[in-house]
């Protein structure tokens, strides 16, 4: 998982989001942090679990990993700098489902499961236009999006 992580960090752009599902304990947050420390070389990058936000600069622009566990209201994601993170960043934001309609349409969902009877990881990514185009090269031959 992780080496998938450092292998999608580097094709991220500004404004890109990058909506992570999955139960607790699915790897949400070591996904990203993979991510983060790829583009970031940030030397210590702990879960925003409860300051909700952490931002990191780096050479592909500021990078904001949203954890809205704990969030109730769309208002308390605003607050946070959504708006802000939109415009100026690469967002990772794990629990998207409690943005409603804050979560971007063109974003790529990555789904981590656990694959049934065992401890390995299911991962699922969608994505629409230019997503497909764009990972090509990190997605093994027979992956589909």
């Amino acid at each position: 998982m992780a080496a998938l992580a450092q292998k999608l960090a580097p094709l991220l752009k500004r404004r890109d989001c990058i909506a992570l599902y999955g139960d607790l304990g699915a790897g949400k947050s070591s996904f990203i942090r993979a991510c983060i420390h790829a583009l970031a070389k940030a030397k210590e990058v702990p879960s925003p679990t409860f300051t909700l936000v952490q931002t990191y600069e780096s050479p592909a622009g500021a990078l904001w990993h949203f954890d809205l566990y704990r969030v109730k209201k769309t208002s308390e994601i605003l607050e946070l700098g959504w708006d802000e993170a939109l415009h100026d960043g690469i967002i990772f934001v794990e629990w998207p489902e409690r943005l409603g309609a804050l979560l971007p349409q063109r974003h790529l969902a990555i789904h981590l499961n656990f694959h049934q009877d065992s401890a390995k990881r299911r991962i699922s990514i969608q994505g629409d236009a230019p997503w497909p185009l764009r990972l090509s090269p990190v997605l093994p031959k027979a992956a589909k999006m």
